[in-house]
């Protein structure tokens, strides 16, 4: 049976221009939601000292700071679900340009708005606020960007266009880490303090409006226009149909998911942390690895979604998971043991083989149909990402205290249930 969006698509074999405008917006969008996000991370001390009182132990006051951190990750679910509820039911391009707005405002304010010292607590409870927005953002704004460009590109690029989109999002990750970088080598610590720390987020808000304007000339996908005119869209709540007549599908979702936190939190974000502190690198040293890492990855995104539509998405998910396995045993047991060349070597191998989370969203698309596509991504990505990533880190550091590469035991058997979920996947819904 052909899919709705064979049949939208059904005379187009190529990309036109309003599809590469489409999926460049898309994937600038995400880019700069993502560095609205992570940039909190990179700020958190000088956040810590600023917006909590003067005599808080320093401890208890990185605590605060990264618990209104974990806020954002916690309310992604629910605005994942609330905004794809009506994305399905009122459009995919007005929740895409919702999403974009509830992340750069409150950016901007961040970098404007009065500290502890000016307002008193009112300024941790404004950064609360401002993190719980932006965690409902981010929850619709990834799920909308992969439905609304998976809609408007033909069904045979379906994969390079997921692709080209995750690699966006890993943009804004070395985005933020190249800001910080470049703040830290321009200003003093006493100067950050003093204000200069407003600039990245006053950056980023701007930057974010900016593609709001832009995003206002995209077009509703063809298939949402299609599904309208033919009266064919959900009638009632798309979560409850979800659960209801798509349970395997949810749960591959979520297991898929859970590979990508994998290669994402552990395998990029925290590797710097890793090489640090168990390895003796130097910090200069960690982030270029991690920075060139993320550039391979993104590489690895685009390349897997191109060999998808040429070979499937099912056969690209079991080899590129196997690749991660491997590298991942090649490149733990090696630190502390080879050259930094060959670990150097070693890792933007491994950095490529993690951009096969890149085409995880492609076989969502596939496994979900139109009427409640949006909600289906949503709900298994963002629920999934809220439990895992919540406990990945910790988990991680558990394991760590039993082995220096602790977090190879946590990566092997995450590859293991990824290549047993991705043939199921492939089994079941044969793409």
């Amino acid at each position: 049976m052909k899919s709705q969006n064979a049949e939208v698509a059904a005379d187009r074999k190529l990309l036109t221009l309003e599809d590469v405008r489409t999926l460049m917006l898309s994937s600038f969008g995400g880019a700069l939601e993502f560095y609205d996000f992570v940039i909190y991370v990179f700020y958190a001390k000088v956040l810590s000292e600023l917006f909590f009182p003067a005599g808080l132990n320093p401890f208890w006051a990185m605590l605060n700071t990264y618990g209104i951190f974990a806020a954002g990750y916690l309310f992604r679910p629910l605005g994942g679900i609330v905004m794809a509820h009506f994305g399905d039911l009122l459009g995919r391009k007005r929740l895409f340009a919702l999403s974009i707005m509830m992340m750069a405002l409150p950016t901007l304010f961040l970098g404007l708005m009065p500290t502890f010292a000016t307002i008193g607590y009112a300024a941790p409870v404004l950064l609360l606020i401002l993190r719980m927005i932006q965690g409902v953002a981010i929850g619709g704004e990834i799920p909308a960007a992969w439905t609304f460009v998976s809609e408007h590109v033909p069904e045979k690029h379906v994969g390079m266009a997921n692709g080209f989109l995750t690699a966006g999002l890993s943009l804004g990750i070395l985005l933020g880490s190249l800001i910080a970088l470049v703040m830290a080598k321009n200003f003093s610590s006493e100067e950050i303090l003093e204000g200069a720390w407003r600039i990245p987020f006053i950056l980023g808000g701007l930057f974010g409006l900016l593609t709001l304007y832009l995003r206002s000339y995209l077009r509703e996908t063809p298939v949402f226009k299609a599904m309208q005119q033919r009266k064919e869209l959900v009638t009632e709540m798309p979560v409850k149909v979800l659960i209801t007549k798509h349970k395997t599908a949810v749960v591959i979702g979520m297991l898929l998911t859970w590979f990508l936190t994998g290669c994402v939190v552990v395998i990029l974000l925290a590797m710097p942390q890793l090489l640090t502190g168990s390895f003796g690198f130097s910090s200069t040293q960690a982030f270029e690895m991690q920075s060139t890492a993320i550039v391979m990855q993104m590489l690895g995104c685009v390349l897997y979604g191109l060999l998808a539509d040429r070979l499937g998405t099912g056969r690209m998910l079991i080899g590129g998971i196997a690749f991660t396995g491997l590298m991942a045993v090649l490149f733990y047991p090696a630190l502390g043991h080879y050259s930094e060349g060959m670990i150097f070597a070693l890792y933007m191998l491994l950095g490529l083989a993690t951009g096969v989370a890149g085409i995880i969203s492609a076989a969502m698309i596939w496994m979900f149909p139109p009427a409640i596509r949006f909600t289906g991504i949503s709900f298994s990505y963002n629920v999934a990402y809220a439990v895992v990533g919540a406990l990945t880190l910790p988990l991680v550091q558990w394991l760590s205290s039993f082995s220096p590469i602790g977090a190879m035991y946590y990566i092997l058997p995450l590859c293991v249930l990824g290549l047993l979920t991705a043939c199921v996947f492939q089994c079941r819904y044969q793409r």
